[in-house]
């Protein structure tokens, strides 16, 4: 594991989210300043089973600014509250980028982030905008004019954090996408949904992020898309749940696991209607029946 002496805090954290990501976490590490010794940069390889923490450690060899954390729980929403409360210093610094692993982010994005949250000191949050994929265009605009955060990269204002960690509250364990929730925690000043202030959602439009597109050819990535799919109908429901906490109690009517939740839930929801959505649905719906089966909720 690396280490990063330093004699002056940084001014910047970037938690960099990998599960099994030995073929794209080169390219990832290799789109960050890792010379730069004003950030403090954190790997957090999480339940990984192939070779992303020997990559990581060959590819920063020369780098003493990034610590290479490898735990044995994976789950995004379980890393990002360990982050949180077990990772960072007891003093935050005013800037925490969050990214995934198997995103390339633009060069200077890390400072654009920074320089948005200085640009706009209402804002709690400042999205990244994507950069490549068909629908880029059409994300950058949903971002600019309703505001929103892709989990792939945005940053959090230190001293939100500092109010989330003193009010203990942290994401679910079972949460499918971190970025919807915690949009919504800094929308709401961390209070209920009536509490909704567009103007907390920033953005950098010099701030954005590549990640890997689809192959049609590669039956992997066909594979790769399908447990996507699932997922996306699994976060579609779980956004209901939440919505329904934001709306009544706020952050702290939140459970560990939203699984806990799933008895009272699962008779009210249907597969949407359209032939992928209907079947990715149903698909997500067993699963979800499973997983209250296995929390011992039903």
């Amino acid at each position: 594991m690396a280490t990063a002496p330093s004699t002056t805090a940084p001014a910047m954290a970037v938690a960099i989210f990998a599960h099994n990501e030995a073929r794209r976490i080169a390219a990832c590490l290799a789109s960050l300043p890792l010379d730069r010794g004003d950030i403090a940069f954190h790997l957090l390889i999480n339940g990984s089973t192939d070779g992303t923490a020997r990559i990581a450690r060959a590819t920063t060899a020369r780098h003493g600014n990034l610590t290479i954390h490898e735990l044995t729980l994976g789950g995004k929403a379980r890393t990002w509250n360990r982050f949180v409360y077990d990772i960072l210093p007891e003093a935050i610094p005013p800037t925490v980028v969050f990214m995934d692993g198997d995103a390339e982010i633009a060069a200077g994005s890390l400072d654009a982030l920074a320089q948005a949250l200085i640009d706009q000191p209402r804002a709690l949050a400042i999205a990244g905008l994507p950069l490549n994929g068909r629908g880029r265009l059409a994300y950058q605009a949903m971002i600019r004019r309703e505001g929103g955060l892709f989990g792939d990269l945005y940053a959090l204002r230190g001293s939100f954090l500092q109010r989330i960690r003193d009010a203990g509250y942290r994401l679910p364990l079972d949460l499918i996408g971190d970025d919807g929730l915690v949009a919504a925690w800094a929308a709401t000043d961390l209070c209920k949904d009536e509490n909704w202030d567009r103007g907390r959602l920033g953005h950098a439009d010099a701030a954005g992020f590549l990640c890997e597109p689809v192959s049609p050819h590669h039956p992997s990535s066909w594979r790769l898309q399908f447990k996507r799919m699932i997922a996306y109908s699994v976060r579609h429901f779980q956004g209901r749940i939440i919505s329904h906490i934001m709306g009544e109690t706020g952050p702290a009517g939140l459970p560990e696991r939203l699984s806990s939740l799933y008895a009272d839930w699962l008779p009210r929801f249907r597969p949407r209607r359209g032939p992928v959505n209907a079947l990715f649905d149903r698909l997500a719906l067993a699963r979800m029946r499973r997983a209250m089966e296995a929390t011992g909720s039903a």
